[in-house]
């Protein structure tokens, strides 16, 4: 099984990370977290400290079925070498998704020219090329995968269940989740 990496840099958003990590999890997914700090311990936006699974220098991205980035800062899009390899992993046809503020690492990227996308409030300018769907709460557009924003990511979590898994698998998480 392929391996799905979370990126964790300071002033992520607790909700975005924790709830799709915990959700694809859930689904039996081998799901990892990522520093982009250099140190494991990774302070999120509202002070909460959550140690990650590996460093970003010790990711193997040969081994990744998808890459995800939550929100909650624009930091993610200072990281060189992070962005190298999400354009280099959209460019072999893999799958990316981001949420909230982090869409804006895909505009700027160029992932996003023509294609449909959403994120918070106030990032639209940062999606450049994109067909703006901001009134939807995730948007799938072939293997780009944006969602709006905290309250909106058990929606993103489950949508990428879905992509992965199935309907069916993503049904039964919702359930449990007393998601309707």
């Amino acid at each position: 099984m392929k391996t799905i990496f979370v990126f964790l840099i300071t002033g992520f958003e607790e909700i975005e990370a924790i709830a799709t990590v915990d959700i694809l999890r859930r689904a039996g997914l081998n799901v990892k977290t990522v520093s982009l700090t250099g140190e494991k311990k990774v302070v999120a936006s509202h002070g909460v400290p959550v140690t990650a699974d590996l460093l970003f220098e010790e990711v193997l991205f040969p081994a990744a079925e998808l890459l995800v980035l939550p929100g909650g800062t624009t930091a993610y899009n200072s990281h060189e070498g992070l962005k190298k390899e999400i354009k280099a992993f959209y460019d072999r046809g893999e799958k990316v998704a981001a949420i909230c503020a982090s869409p804006m690492v895909f505009g700027q990227l160029g992932i996003l020219k023509g294609r449909e996308a959403t994120c918070y409030p106030s990032f639209e300018e940062y999606l450049e090329g994109a067909i703006l769907r901001t009134e939807q709460p995730v948007v799938v557009d072939g293997n780009v995968i944006t969602g709006r924003g905290p309250g909106l990511t058990l929606d993103f979590a489950l949508a990428l269940v879905e992509i992965l898994l199935g309907k069916a698998k993503r049904d039964e998480i919702a359930s449990q989740l007393l998601v309707e």
